[in-house]
């Protein structure tokens, strides 16, 4: 039996969110405020970034609602 690899956290800024998923900031903050995106964590008081594994997930969600709308 093999054992799962640990996953270590990691977070995104903004440039990198935007590289991922494709989107502008702009479309970026518009999903936050509609509750479409998940909201990034405050790492200080001019700064944020969002958990990789969250923006990875709701990659992973437009990607199964994509595939499932084809069907």
């Amino acid at each position: 039996m093999a054992l799962a690899s640990p996953v270590t956290p990691a977070l995104l800024r903004l440039p990198g969110v935007c590289t991922q998923v494709g989107l502008s900031k702009s479309q970026i903050y518009r999903l936050i405020r509609s509750g479409e995106f998940p909201p990034p964590v405050r790492l200080g008081p001019n700064s944020v970034a969002w958990p990789a594994e969250h923006v990875h997930a709701w990659i992973a969600d437009k990607i199964l609602a994509s595939v499932g709308q084809r069907s």
